[in-house]
C-alpha cells in the first residue's frame, strides 16, 4: 500500500514538472494560430500571422543573423571544448592543470553581466590598442558566445572520458597506432554522442543569449533575443509566436535527429565490440 502511494505521488510529481514546463510551449504553438491581433486573446483560427512573418524583415534578419552566430559559435566551441575536454581526462598530470580546470568552468558559475562586461572591456581594450578590425558586432558576438559555451562542452566531453575504460586506447598504442590515429579512430567514436550533446546545448545556449550578445553587440547586429527585448516594451506582436513555433519545430526536428543519430552509433558500436570479442 505504501509502495502504491508512493508511485502515485512521483507519478503526480512528474507530471506537475512536464506540464510546469512544457505547457507554456504548447500554448505559444496554438495561439500562433490565433487570427487576434491580441496575443492573449483567442479570436479564431488562422494562419495569417505566419504569412505577416514572412513579411517583417526587421524579425527575419534577426532571426537569420542569430541562427548563423549559434550554428558558428557552437562548431568552434566543439572544437576547443572538446580538446580542453580531453587534456583534462588523459593528460592529468600536466603542470598548471588545476589553473586550466578552474579557467574551463569558470564561466559555468560566472554571472551573465559579469562575463558580457568583461568581454566589453576586453573589446574596447582590443579596439583602442591594436585596431579591433571589424569593430563590435557579429564577430564579437561570436566569440563572446564561443567563450562560454565551450566550457559547457568541455564539462560534457570530460564527463564522457572519465566513464570510459582506456584499455582500448592503449591497446592500439600497443599495436602501433599513432597518437593521432588512436584519437581519430577510438577517442572520437567514443565521444561523438557527447560532442552531438555539446553542439546542441552550444547552439540552443548561443540562441537564447541575451545579456551577453547585449553587451558585445555593435550597430547592425542585433540578435533575435535583443530584438525581441525592444519589442516587448511596446508589446509583443502574434507573428513572434509564428517565429517562437517555427524554431520550436527546428529544434525539435534537430534533437530527434541527434537522438537517432546517437542511437544507431551505440548500437553499432555495441556490434563491433561482440564481433571483435568472438573473434
Amino acid at each position: 500500500m505504501q509502495q502504491k502511494r508512493n508511485s502515485t505521488f512521483i507519478i503526480s510529481v512528474l507530471c506537475f514538472g512536464f506540464a510546469f514546463l512544457y505547457v507554456p510551449i504548447f500554448y505559444l504553438i496554438a495561439y500562433s494560430f490565433n487570427s487576434s491581433k491580441l496575443v492573449t486573446v483567442w479570436g479564431g483560427f488562422s494562419t495569417k500571422w505566419y504569412g505577416a512573418l514572412l513579411q517583417n524583415e526587421q524579425i527575419l534578419e534577426a532571426a537569420l543573423l542569430s541562427l548563423r552566430i549559434a550554428a558558428i559559435s557552437a562548431t568552434f566551441a566543439v572544437l576547443f571544448g572538446t580538446l580542453a575536454g580531453l587534456a583534462l581526462a588523459r593528460f592529468r598530470g600536466f603542470r598548471g592543470r588545476t589553473l586550466f580546470s578552474g579557467m574551463i568552468t569558470a564561466p559555468l558559475v560566472m554571472p551573465e553581466v559579469i562575463t558580457g562586461l568583461s568581454l566589453l572591456l576586453l573589446f574596447i581594450s582590443l579596439e583602442e590598442f591594436i585596431g579591433w578590425p571589424a569593430g563590435r558586432g557579429v564577430s564579437t558576438i561570436t566569440i563572446a558566445h564561443i567563450t562560454f559555451s565551450m566550457a559547457y562542452v568541455a564539462v560534457i566531453i570530460q564527463g564522457r572520458l572519465s566513464g570510459v575504460d582506456e584499455s582500448l586506447e592503449e591497446a592500439a598504442t600497443d599495436l602501433g597506432a599513432k597518437p593521432f590515429r588512436v584519437l581519430w579512430d577510438i577517442t572520437l567514436p567514443i565521444v561523438s554522442p557527447a560532442m552531438i550533446s555539446g553542439w546542441l546545448l552550444a547552439f540552443t545556449m548561443s540562441l537564447d543569449d541575451l545579456v551577453i550578445a547585449s553587451f558585445v553587440s555593435g550597430p547592425g547586429s542585433s540578435t533575435l533575443p535583443m530584438v525581441i527585448y525592444s519589442k516587448v516594451k511596446l508589446g509583443v506582436s502574434p507573428d513572434i509566436n509564428a517565429l517562437a513555433t517555427i524554431i520550436i519545430g527546428l529544434v525539435t526536428v534537430g534533437v530527434i535527429c541527434a537522438a537517432v543519430l546517437m542511437f544507431r552509433q551505440e548500437n553499432q558500436r555495441a556490434r563491433d565490440m561482440q564481433m571483435a570479442a568472438s573473434e
